[in-house]
């Protein structure tokens, strides 16, 4: 075991544990949480004993213990109900309550219960599971600026359009800009807020609705954050449960992702490496739907064949619509939505993407204006083969979609 205490409960803890009979046994009295998380990644223990006020434990620490194989058992004060909440919105495996004389009831039978009930649990949200779920795109594409955000904009703003309430979120950790692009003053990422929020156990649904302003009538924005190297922010441990939250605040919860699929940590690190590529992979894995965007030239159409495989591999196939942005004859020849089509059915056996044809104008004017094409073009013809998309997608949420506006005090 892996004692982690503060406090005269510490002594409470390891007597208790020297008192077993050999059941257990205490490996490293770790002073921090820096140590416990090393002495866990170095396999000294299978089960940690952790206090509530430990300097640093968030949401992210218990998911890195859990990954070690490492079972965790809170300590709280009873006088501090929001401490015991708070450890289980981390993930502990079980919370126990501290007497005031620092003894702790029944310790080494909760502790060996938690070892023999299997695997380490995932952490729960803070507020109750949402009765009823919305629906997740994500937004993907490969390399090369294939307009990954204009269909996301555009795309959120049309199923806002059709009465269903969205939530955008700009998920790029590379070059996040969907707040520029709404001509949204951006000063404070709202999705760093909200991981963060998430990671400390207090995000629930009225803080994440303060945090995603309305920016058109039936559409929210949770921006993103302002510079790349701002990544380490938005760990999956914390993203998870922001989602989770979402479902509950919109009816479809569209997501603007980065490009990079790449986990490749290992080869820098020899310890726990933090993840670069944290934020677009767990969007993904959390997506109902994912939309990969890829460029209607040769280079993007390459790209975007190469990503479809990349997509397949992950998992993505039967959960996926393509779509070719800016067709357009200049780079495909005269029938430019043909020659796309067919290049996609041939190298990728893609059947049904969706072409976006280019209205260069239409996207500058939209552009310079901080709107979206419904606003300034409404007879655009990417506009439309976008309407087109989030009609199909509306018509496809599911029954028990949240629809009603959340209330914010």
């Amino acid at each position: 075991m892996l004692c982690a205490v503060q406090g005269a409960a510490e002594s409470a803890v390891v007597q208790a544990v020297e008192g077993s009979g050999g059941r257990l046994s205490v490996t490293r009295r770790c002073a921090d949480l820096t140590e416990l998380l090393a002495a866990a990644e170095a396999g000294l223990g299978g089960l940690a004993v952790v206090s509530a006020d430990l300097d640093r434990l968030d949401r992210e620490a218990v998911a890195v213990l859990h990954r070690c194989g490492v079972r965790v058992v809170g300590l709280a004060d009873p006088a501090r109900p929001w401490l015991a909440e708070r450890l289980t919105a981390h993930g502990a495996d079980v919370v126990l309550d501290v007497a005031a004389d620092g003894e702790v009831p029944d310790v080494v039978n909760e502790a060996l219960a938690v070892l023999d009930d299997g695997p380490p649990r995932q952490a729960l949200p803070r507020s109750a599971p949402p009765t009823r779920r919305g629906a997740t795109v994500a937004v993907w594409g490969p390399t090369g600026a294939p307009g990954r955000t204009f269909v996301a904009v555009n795309l959120a703003a049309e199923l806002a359009g059709l009465g269903r309430s969205t939530l955008l979120v700009d998920a790029d950790t590379y070059g996040g800009v969907v707040a520029q692009v709404l001509g949204v003053l951006d000063e404070a990422p709202g999705l760093a807020a909200a991981a963060r929020a998430a990671g400390q156990g207090a995000l629930d649904l009225g803080t994440l609705a303060r945090l995603a302003p309305v920016v058109l009538p039936g559409l929210r924005l949770l921006s993103g954050i302002s510079r790349a190297d701002r990544w380490p922010e938005l760990p999956a441990s914390s993203l998870e449960p922001v989602l989770s939250q979402a479902r509950a605040l919109a009816e479809v919860t569209v997501l603007d992702t980065g490009f990079c699929l790449e986990q490749d940590e290992m080869l820098s690190y020899d310890t726990r490496a933090p993840a670069r590529n944290a934020a677009t992979i767990t969007a993904l894995e959390q997506a109902d739907l994912v939309v990969v965007v890829g460029a209607s030239d040769p280079v993007g159409v390459q790209r975007l064949v190469r990503a479809l495989a990349e997509a397949a591999d992950r998992g993505l196939a039967g959960r996926r619509r393509v779509v070719a942005n800016r067709v357009r004859p200049t780079v495909a020849g005269a029938r430019p939505g043909e020659a796309v089509a067919a290049a996609l059915a041939r190298y990728a056996g893609v059947e049904d993407v969706v072409l976006v044809p280019e209205d260069r104008q239409a996207a500058d004017t939209a552009l310079l204006e901080g709107r979206v094409l419904r606003e300034v073009a409404p007879g655009s013809p990417a506009r439309r083969s976008l309407a087109a998309l989030a009609a199909e997608i509306a018509a496809g949420l599911p029954a028990d979609a949240p629809g009603a506006p959340v209330a914010v005090g």
